[in-house]
């Protein structure tokens, strides 16, 4: 049985008071724990360190947006496994399509991060999704699944136990567009086939898959009642602690 991961990417909003009061809202609303399922926060660098002490014994678990494959280093403006290990990281988001699109991460970039994460204790949440054209030419899963075995390029079936793997169309975020629960399903089912081929079906069983892609707390219940659907990597809603705890309360 797959523990349900929901994921909160907050992207760069919050200031460090506001991610503060996000978070002592989200504890309210979880005081009686998250009822088997793994709640995850990923804020801005800049409130990793206040909210560690904060989400410290509790049932949230804190993450980071992105980080650099190296341990440390002259790369200005980056940011180390090691350093967010130290600020009491426990997950990072690998890959998602705004670094790739924006910031010109590759699938060899995004597997060089895998690697380097995993070798320092952090969990992974790696992303993958097609763009609207992809989708309509019919290459949708075709790009998707290669993204996947790019990434996990060199990862052993024992590496795999810490990872997320989270399917973001790229055309679905922060648009309003949600894919149809049916599509995501499809998308899973094919992701977590190739995971049967590249690791088996024992490893591919037990790997959680997330969908995100304008996740609400109207659409969270279909989503979630898919049997490939593991968890959401949520960003709008992540930012108001009562429809992420709608969220994370999916029925």
């Amino acid at each position: 049985m797959r523990t349900p991961i929901l994921a909160g990417n907050w992207k760069m909003y919050k200031t460090v008071g506001e991610a503060v009061e996000l978070v002592e809202g989200l504890l309210a609303g979880l005081e009686h724990g998250a009822a088997g399922r793994e709640v995850v926060v990923c804020p801005p660098f800049t409130a990793l360190y206040p909210l560690s002490a904060l989400l410290a014994e509790t049932p949230i678990a804190l993450g980071a947006q992105d980080m650099y494959p190296e341990v440390q280093g002259a790369f200005t403006g980056a940011i180390s496994p090691v350093m967010l290990k130290d600020v009491g990281c426990r997950y990072v988001i690998i890959g998602h399509s705004e670094r790739r699109q924006l910031f010109g991460e590759t699938d060899e970039s995004v597997n060089r991060k895998l690697k380097a994460a995993l070798a320092h204790g952090l969990k992974p949440i790696m992303c993958v999704g097609e763009s609207k054209p992809q989708r309509d030419s019919g290459q949708a899963e075709p790009v998707v699944v290669g993204q996947v075995r790019a990434g996990l390029e060199g990862l052993t079936a024992e590496q795999m136990q810490s990872l997320v793997i989270a399917y973001e169309p790229i055309w679905a975020i922060g648009t309003g567009d949600t894919a149809t629960p049916a599509d995501a399903q499809a998308m899973h089912a094919a992701i977590r086939a190739t995971l049967v081929e590249l690791y088996g079906s024992e490893v591919a069983e037990g790997l959680r898959l997330q969908y995100g892609g304008s996740v609400k707390p109207d659409n969270i219940d279909e989503l979630m009642a898919q049997p490939d659907i593991d968890g959401a990597l949520v960003g709008g809603a992540a930012l108001k602690a009562d429809s992420f705890l709608r969220i994370v309360k999916f029925q």
